[in-house]
Parts: structure tokens; C-alpha cells; sequence
């Protein structure tokens, strides 16, 4: 849940600068979802789930899942821009062309073993793909038709929908904390959408 909830501190991030650069400036009713999705976002991620193991390094997880909101923020943005004066397939498909090449080479230099060995393996490897197709896809296709910070506020159902995952796959079971977080998180992502940033004027 750590890893899901903490990148997606992103929509403040987001909001801030949508607000000073991109000069869509959030309503009232907006900054409440916000701060209502965030917060239930962080309850999820604060209480421990009941059959959840901590990580080796369980600081250096959350730093680096906090870094990436940095950078998943700057991708809503990038994206957001890209999508003022591209279609869709258009910025998903340089999007690929860019970032494979880098990706590649790191996993080449940290000996990671590129291609999968088993079924298994392949299968999953698909299921990245479709999820990045339809998933990235999505938020791409939003971005071409919402403001940047009401599509980052959306994607907070991911803790959500991680926390039930966890529940089905694993059996990490949530406690009920956590479930009132979730509750919040997407009481906070409906409050939101009904009143999306504006342009200034």
C-alpha cells in the first residue's frame, strides 16, 4: 500500500504548478476533494495492514516511492502539454520510443535478466503491456480533455484498488482504518471531479 499511496501525493504537486504555469486555478470544492482523497490516501498507508510483512529497508522504499511523485507529477504535466497539440498515440508512441532505450541500458548495466525464462514470466510481461496500453493510455487520452490536476486526483483509486488486490492476491487483509481511508480517498476523488480546475483569466 506504501508503495501505491505515496507516489500518489502527486496531485498536490500537480494542482501547484497547473495553478502557477498552466494558470488553472483549482475551486474551493476542488480543494477539498484534494485534500480528502489525499488524506484517505495516507490512512491506507499509515495503518499497517494485519498480515502485511515490512521490506528489508522500509525507509528507503518510502523515500524513493515519495521521489516518485516528483517525477510521476512532472509526467501528468508533460503529458498535459504534449496533449494541447498531439493525439493520444501520438504522445504514448514517443513516449515508448523515448523511454525504452534508457530503460534497456539500465537494466543491461544492473545485469538484470531482460528477456523472461518461463511462461510465467512472458505472461507477465504482457500484462505490463496492456496495462501500460490502457492504463497510461487512459490518462493520456484525459489529459487531452481535463485540467492536469483533476486527472491526478483521479488516479488516487490506485491505493484503492491496490488495498483489494492485496486483499484477493496475497491476503493482506485491511484493517478497518484502513478501509475508512479508502472510503475517504474516493469520496474525496467524486468531490473533486465535480468541480475541476479553471482557466484563469
Amino acid at each position: 500500500a506504501n508503495a501505491t499511496v505515496l507516489p500518489n501525493l502527486t496531485p498536490i504537486l500537480v494542482t501547484l504548478v497547473s495553478w502557477v504555469f498552466l494558470k488553472e486555478r483549482p475551486r474551493p470544492i476542488f480543494l477539498v476533494g484534494l485534500v480528502a482523497a489525499v488524506g484517505g490516501a495516507g490512512l491506507m498507508a499509515e495503518a499497517p495492514a494485519s498480515t502485511s510483512v515490512a521490506g528489508a529497508q522500509p525507509h528507503l522504499g518510502d523515500a524513493l516511492s515519495i521521489s516518485t511523485a516528483v517525477w510521476y507529477g512532472l509526467y501528468f504535466l508533460a503529458v498535459r502539454a504534449a496533449r494541447q497539440r498531439n493525439s493520444t498515440l501520438s504522445v504514448m508512441l514517443w513516449a515508448c520510443i523515448v523511454g525504452a532505450p534508457p530503460l534497456l541500458l539500465t537494466a543491461v548495466l544492473m545485469h538484470e535478466q531482460v528477456l523472461p525464462a518461463t511462461a510465467l514470466g512472458w505472461s507477465a510481461v504482457v500484462g505490463l503491456g496492456l496495462a501500460h496500453v490502457f492504463g497510461q493510455g487512459s490518462i493520456a487520452w484525459a489529459l487531452g480533455r481535463l485540467p492536469a490536476s483533476t486527472a491526478s486526483v483521479t488516479v488516487l483509486v490506485q491505493p484503492v484498488i491496490a488495498g483489494v488486490l492485496a486483499y484477493l492476491i496475497f491476503r493482506e487483509a485491511l484493517t478497518p482504518l484502513q478501509t475508512a481511508g479508502g472510503a475517504l480517498a474516493l469520496l474525496g476523488v467524486v468531490v473533486a471531479q465535480q468541480a475541476p480546475a479553471k482557466p484563469e483569466t
